[in-house]
């Protein structure tokens, strides 16, 4: 198993270099005095291009995971390890090759689906910081034949708190269609969101190893 999560780990931290040398294409080609708001606006062609590239690259995660593992849960664990390390070492590899962020304030455009996503980096760093916690915390209980059940209760609270994170990256996101400047992060509702749904990942994890210990 220990193998097997070393060679996942190496995928996400690949990846991330591959995401980020698109990125250093792209800013070369619009923003060659560097990036910043409000964006340039780009071709219809090349913006369908970028959201097919992100839709890519989610199936191309859930792909790998899906070849790695045969239970669900297992996929879903290494999707989100995955997915977090990838966009760690975006920002890592950004910041090594173009000296990019200035700082974990800055802003940046997340994702692009079905709208704009923005808030400062370190925002999505958190999140992803959880995504890979999470991830490997379940693996490791996989490895020890262990599958955590998580209720419907759990899958709610989980879902709301997704909500809550993707509507405050997107609350900031629609004043870059009207070709503005992102200026307030709704970061209590960001937080809100993180703190519920980490919450309530850590007391399933405590509930699962109390009932064990019986």
């Amino acid at each position: 198993m220990l193998k097997q999560l070393l060679w996942l780990t190496i995928w996400g931290v690949v990846f991330g270099y591959m995401e980020a040398a698109v990125v250093v294409y792209l800013r070369d080609i619009y923003y060659p005095e560097g990036f910043s708001f409000p964006l340039v606006i780009i071709e219809d062609r090349i913006l369908l291009t970028e959201l097919l590239r992100e839709a890519a690259t989610l199936l191309l995660i859930w792909v790998t995971v899906s070849l790695a593992y045969n239970r669900l849960q297992s996929r879903f664990a290494a999707f989100f390890l995955l997915f977090g390390l990838w966009d760690i070492f975006y920002y890592i590899f950004l910041k090594l090759l173009l000296d990019w962020p200035e700082s974990l304030n800055t802003w940046d455009i997340l994702f692009l689906i079905p709208a704009p996503w923005v808030g400062p980096v370190w925002a999505p760093v958190l999140v992803s910081i959880g995504f890979v916690y999470a991830g490997t915390t379940l693996l490791f209980y996989h490895q020890k034949k262990r599958f955590l059940h998580f209720d419907r209760m759990f899958i709610l609270f989980e879902l709301f708190s997704a909500l809550l994170i993707i509507v405050s990256f997107m609350i900031p996101g629609s004043s870059i269609l009207d070709q503005n400047m992102p200026t307030d992060f709704p970061w209590i509702l960001f937080l809100t969101g993180f703190l519920i749904g980490t919450g309530v990942f850590l007391y399933t994890v405590y509930r699962s190893d109390h009932a064990d210990m019986k």
